[in-house]
């Protein structure tokens, strides 16, 4: 298991926590003194009262929580929204409101969840072109259904 550093930095914060054995995200809670309420299309900075240290080579990535996009249609505008490992600053969570209804975000509510993954680094190389498939160009629906492929 991967050792992450973690600093509390508001006494009242939840840490990220797995809901679940198997679960691939961690739960985001929000730290706030007073709600927040977001109005229909309109974003938030939400706080999370904790900074990590993420080893090298590793990011975190936050993502919308899948009820909260069904029942509310709040989400992150910037999903995923990257956590670079030198990054020690706190995490904080960017949310929208879809939706036509204010929707109103307290503390200790949970707001997304964190995954946190291997980076793999690239170097590219200039090429005059590039090798051939059977797709090509096509892209945005290009490759349709399963039927069409064959």
């Amino acid at each position: 298991m991967l050792k992450v550093k973690i600093v509390r930095l508001n006494k009242q914060a939840v840490l990220p926590v797995y809901a679940t054995a198997h679960a691939a995200g961690m739960d985001i809670s929000a730290c706030l003194d007073l709600p927040v309420t977001l109005e229909p299309f309109t974003t938030a900075l939400i706080p999370s009262g904790f900074a990590l240290e993420l080893p090298e080579g590793y990011e975190a990535q936050l993502r919308p929580r899948s009820g909260l996009a069904l029942r509310s249609l709040i989400s992150l505008p910037n999903a995923p929204a990257t956590i670079d490992a030198d990054y020690r600053g706190e995490v904080k969570v960017i949310l929208i409101n879809y939706g036509r209804q204010p929707f109103t975000v307290c503390h200790g509510d949970r707001i997304a969840q964190m995954v946190v993954a291997k980076v793999e680094k690239v170097s590219f190389e200039e090429v005059a072109e590039l090798s051939a498939t059977r797709r090509g160009e096509g892209g945005f629906g290009h490759t349709g259904t399963a039927q069409q492929l064959t």
